[in-house]
């Protein structure tokens, strides 16, 4: 990932370890954003992680590296791994191939202290691993979702014809609740429309980005 050790070496001089030689890394996956775990790195395991691309980190509990997955098969490919401001913490963002956490949940933020999960884009992330799951199945009788697949991209394009004349009429009716449930159905057929002809949220995410032009100051 990192281009070899002497880069690996050279990304962890930048980092400002505390004095128990570790440094806090916040695990966010990269498609929804949820963040999945905070573990701890040493310098051995952050250049571990640049490395070979998978997340290693320092168990403080049995004082030894420790490669993620290894026994479980729930590795994480790292995308990127950012440095704050003070250089005393880092942002893994990965590709997780299972939980991230050792009770077998998606992440280890399943205890709710205040609020709620106000996390959209993680739903619509969520919504496509479920659609590229059904879409993969043998049967394509097994799910409404894989019937829609097999019917062709005619159907499907269809269908998000008639979910986006469904918004706009909500909309001009002023009803907010049934904007709500149209937008719903639209983003799921949106997102078997992404499916079917292989686009990936990531692509979509990065030509918005694209577009983006900061205010002038």
């Amino acid at each position: 990932m990192s281009g070899g050790p002497a880069a690996a070496a050279d990304a962890a001089d930048r980092v400002r370890f505390g004095p128990d030689g570790l440094v806090p890394a916040v695990v966010q996956d990269a498609s929804s954003g949820r963040v999945l775990t905070l573990a701890y790195m040493n310098r051995e395991s952050l250049e571990r992680t640049l490395e070979t691309g998978q997340t290693w980190f320092w168990s403080r509990s049995r004082g030894e590296l420790w490669h993620k997955g290894a026994t479980s098969g729930n590795t994480q490919d790292v995308r990127a791994v950012l440095l704050d401001c003070d250089r005393d913490a880092v942002v893994v963002r990965v590709d997780p191939a299972g939980p991230a956490c050792h009770t077998g949940a998606r992440d280890c933020f399943g205890d709710v202290l205040a609020g709620g999960d106000d996390a959209p884009f993680a739903a619509i992330a969520d919504l496509v691993a479920v659609i590229a799951d059904r879409a993969a199945a043998a049967d394509p009788e097994s799910s409404y979702t894989a019937r829609l697949l097999a019917k062709g991209i005619d159907t499907v394009c269809k269908k998000v014809g008639e979910e986006a004349t469904e918004v706009v009429l909500a909309a001009k009716g002023a009803e907010h609740g049934q904007a709500v449930y149209e937008s719903a159905d639209l983003l799921y057929h949106l997102a078997v429309l992404w499916q079917a002809v292989g686009v990936t949220p990531q692509e979509v995410a990065a030509e918005l980005a694209r577009r983006h032009v900061p205010a002038a100051k």
